[in-house]
């Protein structure tokens, strides 16, 4: 679970063509660097990922490559000097199902916790509406845990959308802020 906050929690995105050259940047260097996104949100001054690299150190080069590249973008964009994100990237390694569905889940419901749309498919710029939809799509990569949560392709639709009929619980939330 990787997350890059704004300097001074100021915004990383201005308007939608940001997102949309963000998740292309995350398109092109997640493929170029063997890095597996599994989950993401773009909210206005951050940015909450959950990805899978096999290679020593990638997850750290992924996001030192991607963050440089989208803060040139960004400055040049929006005629402006300096850093974009406050500090390094935060982390945290995953290691039980139960916690990579929790914080898949805590991803894609940021834009409903920040009072910003009703449902998670409301909101453009997640990952929920191709992860609900059972087909995640080209950037996406399925882990096997949500694989697994069915065989066949309703199957495991189904059971996406059923684990957000729930409240994430208030100690998961705070393990997950926390870490």
């Amino acid at each position: 679970h990787l997350v890059a906050r704004g300097n001074n929690r100021l915004p990383c995105f201005f308007d939608d063509q940001d997102r949309r050259v963000y998740l292309g940047y995350l398109r092109d260097y997640s493929a170029e660097l063997a890095c597996e996104i599994h989950a993401y949100v773009l909210m206005t001054n951050h940015i909450h990922l959950l990805v899978t690299c096999r290679e020593p150190g990638g997850i750290s080069r992924f996001m030192q490559v991607l963050n440089r590249r989208y803060s040139r973008y960004f400055n040049r964009a929006h005629g402006r000097t300096g850093t974009l994100y406050e500090g390094r990237f935060r982390s945290c390694l995953i290691e039980t199902e139960r916690y990579f569905l929790a914080v898949m889940r805590y991803i894609e419901l940021n834009p409903v916790r920040a009072g910003m749309v009703a449902l998670p498919g409301d909101y453009p710029w997640s990952s929920h509406r191709a992860n609900a939809s059972g087909i995640p799509g080209g950037l996406l990569t399925p882990h096997p845990i949500y694989l697994g949560l069915a065989a066949a392709l309703e199957g495991r639709k189904w059971a996406y959308q059923r684990l957000f009929e729930t409240a994430i619980p208030d100690d998961d939330i705070q393990i997950i802020r926390g870490s």
